[in-house]
Order: C-alpha cells, then structure tokens, then sequence
C-alpha cells in the first residue's frame, strides 16, 4: 500500500475529530439509532433463547463514530446464521452528535455496557455473555472486566483492531502538542478520542497490574494494515487465557485496514466463532471467506 494511502484513513479521522470538536452542538435532541432497526435481521431479539450449542448470547461492541447497527450489518448476520443469540448496544453518546456514538468518555462507556449486559442476561436467562467489539469496542469492555464487576458475567472477550494501548495514528497524534489548546478541546469535547491516545491517563489506569483478568478468555485479531489503530502490535494483549492472532497469519492475501477487518472480513469473522466455540473450532485459512 502507498504511504500516502495509509496516512488517508488518519487524516480522515483527524479532519473527522476536528469537525466534531468545532462544531457548535445543535439544540435538538440526538436520534439514536433505535435496537429494533436491527430486528429484522435476526440480532436484538429479545425473544432469542441460547441454545445448548451456543449457550451464551453475544453483545456486540462497536467502535468509535460508529453504531449499534452500521457496525454489524456483516458480523451480526454471519453469527445468528451460526444460531447465535447476537445483541449490539449503542454507548458514548454525545448531545447533539446522532447517530456517530462512542465519544463521550470511556468509563461512563463502560459502565453503560454493563447495564447493558445485565439486560440481556435477564431476557436470555444465560449466567454469562461473550463479548466481541471492534476497536475501542474491543478495548473498553475491559474496564467493565476490570473494574466494573464484568468478569462475573463475561466467558470470553474477542476485540477485532482494538485500542488495548491506545494509539499514535501514525505518529499524527504527537502533532497535538504544536498546536496550544488542541488537546484540553478534543478531551472537551470528544473525550473517548484522548482517552484513546496512547498514554493517556485513562489507559494507564486500564493497563496497570496486567491485562487480563481471571476467569475470562481473551482474543485479539489484528491486521499488519491496520492505519488507525497503530503501532498494530500495541493491540495484542498478555496474560492468561490470551490468544492474539495476525490475520495474515492465517491468510497473507487478506489485505482488510482497521474498518474492514470488523465491517466485512470474512476471514475475520471465521475466528470469531472459533474464539466463541473452541471446542468446535476449525482451521482458519483464505477459504473461510467462503464459509
């Protein structure tokens, strides 16, 4: 890929922040995107039981700017024609932003994935959910594991490109420090996209004492192509129960960057269900797009 293809997805979120963070809030009340929009495709049933084959109902964790419905309209159908009870929640909502979610900050995130999860446990009657989430959906359900009471009802969590180390966009985010008040109004006004910059204080706290916690498996699927969340190794995580995965390790012609590995890599999707159901798992290869 040229360089000046790979920097364009960077820059683009970039120009796409500084929108965010410029642009006065409107007086109308945000239109969320409402969970029965995604019923009709067989995810956000609420009638859905687990089955003894796949006993633990799945909630779907998007990623920044995106939603509960956008995100998925790949993964989501490929799970529940697999039999799985698939749920997807909307989180960091900011007022007068509809639609793009996952600003606000990533502890309050959090927490509203918690209650989010014990929503579903109470209409699936499952004792425990798995977890999948596409970049900072990957990332911030382990503050719910961690600090949240999360692992007591979470089996296993698999984060496609997630935000584990938060990020440097190619290097772009050191450019804040040249420009006075740059950083004080992104964590103003879109406060998941500091707390996503690597070192920050609320990625410090995340990953102090280990990555993991007891009781939960964890799963990282990564790609070399991945522009945004960057370096991509800063994704994979360490500790017990961890398995990251490069997916051109498991088929070098898959050329997916950060949006396309959760949007539409069937590749992607195959090692999903394996993190899901391991004891069904089959090989993941270049054929899988076909599966």
């Amino acid at each position: 890929m040229l360089p000046w293809k790979r920097l364009f997805g960077p820059l683009a979120t970039l120009l796409l922040a500084a929108t965010v963070t410029v642009t006065p809030a409107v007086a109308a009340t945000p239109t969320a995107v409402p969970a029965a929009a995604a019923v009709s495709s067989g995810w956000n049933d609420y009638a859905c039981k687990p089955s003894a084959a796949h006993p633990r109902p799945v909630v779907l964790v998007h990623g920044t700017f995106a939603n509960s419905v956008d995100n998925w309209l790949g993964l989501a159908p490929y799970l529940v024609n697999r039999g799985y009870c698939v749920f997807s929640l909307d989180y960091g909502q900011l007022p007068g932003i509809p639609v793009l979610n996952g600003l606000g900050p990533i502890d309050a995130s959090a927490a509203q994935l918690a209650t989010y999860v014990d929503k579903v446990l109470a209409a699936t009657g499952a004792p425990k959910a798995d977890l999948v989430g596409h970049s900072q959906g990957g990332m911030m359900p382990r503050y719910y594991l961690k600090f949240l009471g999360g692992a007591a009802k979470v089996n296993a969590l698999v984060g496609i490109a997630p935000s584990n180390r938060g990020t440097t966009l190619l290097g772009l985010t050191k450019l804040l420090e040249y420009f006075p008040g740059a950083a004080d109004l992104l964590t103003e006004k879109t406060p998941a996209l500091a707390d996503q910059i690597v070192g920050s204080p609320f990625l410090t706290k995340l990953n102090a004492g280990g990555d993991t916690v007891p009781g939960v498996r964890y799963t990282v699927i990564s790609t070399r192509y991945d522009e945004i969340v960057t370096p991509y190794r800063s994704q994979f995580l360490t500790g017990p129960d961890v398995r990251n995965v490069l997916i051109q390790d498991l088929c070098a012609v898959d050329v997916s960057e950060h949006a396309t590995l959760g949007l539409v890599d069937r590749i992607a999707f195959h090692e999903v269900v394996n993190a899901l159901d391991p004891a069904r798992a089959t090989p993941t290869t270049c054929a899988s797009v076909l599966g």
